[in-house]
């Protein structure tokens, strides 16, 4: 899978040598047509190859994190369901202690 990028640096290396060791050439000029001709494009292309892997790890936790949700909630239901001896062993107010708002007369 990485034998392309590899070789494809390995021609822009050399590109970037013949530049370097160029009567008329920088190293400037090197560096810029390695980054702008090895760097930038194979990193480009890994990094679209990688997407399909990047969304299956992504739905995987998604998953992962659904499984775990719902492992939760059938506990908390299963607790609920539980008898005990009290007619509400909800644990929370019988009624709204919040009073309702009203105009000023």
């Amino acid at each position: 899978m990485y034998l392309i990028p590899i070789a494809w640096i390995y021609v822009t290396v050399m590109m970037a040598v013949a530049e370097a060791t160029n009567t008329d050439g920088t190293l400037l000029g090197a560096l810029f047509t390695f980054v702008l001709y090895g760097l930038l494009p194979v990193g480009l292309v890994l990094y679209f190859m990688a997407t399909p892997a990047r969304r299956r790890a992504r739905d995987a936790a998604q998953a992962r994190e659904d499984q775990a949700n719902a492992q939760a909630a059938a506990a908390v239901a299963a607790a609920e369901q539980t008898p005990s001896g009290e007619p509400d062993a909800s644990g929370l107010a019988a009624t709204d202690t919040v009073a309702p708002v009203r105009k000023e007369p």
